[in-house]
């Protein structure tokens, strides 16, 4: 799931480098902290979060599939 966000964020930012994906179990839920350049935020959420929406939406699936819960964090 870590590398399914990764890859996204990858794709959407003006600086992939910057991208850090790290994944901690909070609770017996997988939690997917995103971090990105100061700048890509923006790109990375989108208008009205749609894009962040999206790619929450994507983690579900893949959780579904692995039988396990997982949310996204972006930002702090």
């Amino acid at each position: 799931m870590k590398e399914l966000v990764e890859y996204i964020a990858k794709s959407l930012v003006d600086n992939p480098d910057s991208v850090t994906v790290t994944e901690t179990e909070e609770r017996g839920r997988v939690v997917i902290h995103l971090e990105v350049a100061e700048d890509d935020y923006g790109k990375v959420i989108g208008k009205n979060g749609r894009i962040a929406q999206a790619m929450r939406a994507l983690l579900k699936v893949s959780a579904v599939r692995n039988e396990c819960y997982a949310s996204l964090e972006i930002g702090d």
